[in-house]
């Protein structure tokens, strides 16, 4: 099967996991949120592209902002089309592939979110593709999000979930990447991309486009994550405010399980 279609059918296959997946990884998900209140106002347009079930649209819809998600699993945007419905809040809808999105007016968003696409682009032409897809739509000035999965989120999620994985000969040719600091492209929860740290920024120096930030979006909370959240809400919401003032320092981008570049369009 290709790879696209590989994808496509475990996203349309895990869709309520995947919708309940950042209330799993409440970290994640209120550190990206903190950056994107930094910039997206009530009424700006936003692309959420790979935007999976809707988590990010709706939260940004019911925000006030004019939000398009757009997503390669037609499950995944019919189930945030009933649930904008079920709460109220209009958001519009779309099943695109991520390297094509032609049938999406140019320059016509304030923000492009991509926190999805690059998950899954094994090719690097692929990810040149879907970054000039994004930059299209932009409006001038326009920003973008851009989330990767760290290479060494394989090694933090062995560690914590299966550490006896280290004793497989497969898995141990993943974890080496914490030894090689390679990118890795291949199987993983479904066909996968996974970028070192060290290559983010190298990749975005192609494109007109003028850094912002570079964060881990878990700052160095990941690895007790589970810990923590079964704490009151004072509580983590104070972590989460020391680890908003550390999460752009690149020693500890390592620690991240997912990397996000923002970045203003300049050309």
């Amino acid at each position: 099967m290709e790879s696209i279609e590989i994808v496509r059918k475990f996203y349309d296959e895990t869709v309520n996991f995947e919708w309940e997946r950042l209330e799993r990884h409440k970290v994640e998900f209120e550190l990206t949120k903190r950056f994107l209140n930094r910039y997206i106002k009530p009424k700006d347009k936003v692309l959420d592209l790979g935007g999976g079930p809707g988590k990010y649209s709706l939260y940004l819809a019911e925000r006030g902002c004019d939000v398009t998600l757009a997503d390669l699993s037609k499950k995944n945007v019919d189930f945030a089309l009933n649930k904008s419905k079920e709460l109220g809040l209009p958001i519009k809808g779309l099943q695109v592939d991520s390297r094509d999105l032609s049938d999406i007016e140019d320059e016509l968003y304030d923000y492009v979110l991509c926190m999805g696409p690059m998950y899954h682009l094994k090719s690097e032409n692929d990810r040149v593709k879907t970054i000039n897809e994004c930059l299209k739509k932009l409006k001038p000035n326009g920003n973008i999000f851009v989330a990767f999965v760290s290479s060494y989120s394989f090694v933090w999620d062995y560690l914590i979930r299966n550490p006896e994985f280290i004793l497989d000969n497969e898995r141990k040719a993943q974890l080496n990447k914490i030894v090689e600091e390679e990118d890795f492209a291949g199987q993983g929860f479904s066909d996968n991309f996974f970028i070192s740290p060290k290559n983010v920024l190298p990749f975005f120096n192609q494109f007109n486009l003028e850094k912002l930030h570079l964060l881990s979006c878990e700052s160095f909370l990941y690895l007790r994550e589970p810990e923590l959240l079964r704490h009151d809400t004072e509580v983590i919401n104070t972590w989460l405010d020391l680890a908003e003032q550390v999460c752009e320092r690149e020693d500890l981008l390592s620690l991240a399980e997912h990397i996000m570049y923002i970045g203003k369009k300049t050309g």
